[in-house]
């Protein structure tokens, strides 16, 4: 792995820097601390919303103009707003990163805020299309049932309540508050010295007026885990959309490598138990898979299948089976190994993509997690065992911590079949 370089300008901005040998590219994120688990309930989905708004233009460049500046280039310009933060990035051939970095500096440092109304309306088709697509909605749902009312439980993407009587006042103070230096990492990855990055930052950044600041990333503590709920949304489909799951680990917790082994068993691969038992040989779902979150202080852990009503029951059956199977250590032959050589080839392919380069030293450096060589990455995925497998299965995926959520067109088949996981699911899905 490449050297990595760190420095801490005096507004208080890190700057993380990785050069990669042999590319012709360099890719930039400009990663800040705060995302939708920070807002309060009545600015639910204004970090989403200023995300969006970072392209309609900023002091020096219209929003025609950004466009036609990453086009001439032929380079990528986007961004994107997690629970926990928000990051606008891009991939430039390396002889345009000047040009890049004064247009992505100007636009998060010195948004306009214009075409508000037209932007708003942008971002409430965006919310009518996830209520129309029942797959990634259920997500949505699902995190309510497991967190409760906590800011982790609402959607990312915010609420057309909101989003529809938030004025342009409330979106610049939020701004203000949230985009300062101490909660902004700028990553860089690919064919561009440390210094020259730091330099060129520096330019361009007194150019957008960049403010000094601690910033506002108070990550509302989870406290005490919520009880897991049961939620349900009805709706014309010809599927179940079912999520079931619980709270999971922080992205500080050592067990994390023993979390991924754990669900590349579970769901996460071709060769997982529940792709081949629900998809391969029953052929009762096209997309079934497990997934993982990890946020500053606790996670999600959790399973998706998406099957007709007659298969839905016996699609929870499988699940608990499974589950129950891996807790009580009863691996397959050769079942860790090939998922440990599985997740480290995936580790190394993606170490392939300044892109991915990029992401893996602003996600660390912005929520404050330890930055891993890749030899202790491998080391510490080699060290999981059976057992420690198991018993996270087993404590993480417990019956009575199970949450459920589901969309389709009959509440009864749905509380029915999540009955069929556990007594005391069954219990709360009847309440």
């Amino acid at each position: 792995m490449q050297k990595v370089v760190l420095t801490e300008l005096d507004t208080g901005e890190r700057v993380v820097s990785e050069r990669v040998a042999g590319v012709r590219s360099v890719s930039l994120g400009l990663w800040i601390g705060v995302g939708s688990r920070d807002e309060r309930v009545d600015r639910a989905g204004v970090s989403h919303f200023i995300e969006h708004l970072l392209f309609k233009g900023s002091r020096r460049f219209d929003a025609q103009r950004i466009a036609e500046t990453f086009d001439a280039m032929g380079a990528e310009l986007n961004a994107a707003t997690s629970r926990e933060h928000t990051v606008v990035y891009a991939r430039v051939p390396d002889r345009h990163v000047e040009e890049a970095l004064e247009v992505m500096t100007d636009m998060v440092f010195a948004p306009a805020f214009t075409e508000v109304d037209q932007e708003r309306e942008v971002v409430l088709e965006e919310i009518a299309m996830y209520e129309d697509t029942p797959q990634e909605l259920v997500h949505d749902l699902f995190s309510e049932a497991v967190f409760g009312v906590h800011p982790l439980g609402r959607p990312v993407i915010g609420t057309a309540e909101v989003i529809s009587t938030v004025s342009r006042r409330a979106l610049a103070a939020y701004h203000r508050a949230a985009y300062t230096g101490g909660n902004i990492v700028v990553a860089s990855a690919g064919n561009l010295a440390h210094e020259h990055l730091v330099s060129l930052l520096q330019r361009s950044e007194r150019r957008a007026g960049s403010r000094a600041g601690k910033g506002i990333r108070v990550h509302r503590p989870l406290g005490r885990l919520p009880q897991p709920g049961v939620r349900f949304q009805r709706k014309d489909t010809e599927q179940y959309h079912l999520c079931l799951g619980a709270t999971g680990i922080s992205r500080s917790d050592r067990r994390r490598f023993a979390a991924s082994l754990l669900d590349g068993i579970l769901g996460g691969s071709a060769s997982s138990r529940l792709f081949q038992e629900i998809r391969e040989k029953r052929g009762m779902a096209y997309s079934v898979y497990s997934f993982l979150s990890q946020y500053s202080d606790t996670g999600i852990v959790g399973i998706y299948v998406g099957t007709r009503g007659e298969n839905l029951a016996t699609c929870v059956e499988i699940c608990a089976e499974q589950i129950a199977e891996i807790a009580a250590g009863r691996l397959r032959p050769g079942e860790l190994a090939r998922a440990k050589e599985n997740l480290k080839g995936r580790i190394l392919l993606s170490l392939e993509s300044t892109s991915n380069r990029m992401s893996r030293l602003g996600k660390s450096l912005v929520s404050d997690a330890e930055l891993l060589t890749l030899e202790r990455v491998m080391a510490e995925i080699d060290a999981v065992d059976t057992d420690e497998l198991a018993e996270l299965a087993a404590v993480l995926l417990a019956p009575e911590r199970l949450a459920a959520a589901g969309i389709g067109d009959d509440d009864d088949v749905f509380r029915a079949a999540v009955g069929r996981a556990d007594a005391d699911l069954s219990r709360r899905a009847a309440a």
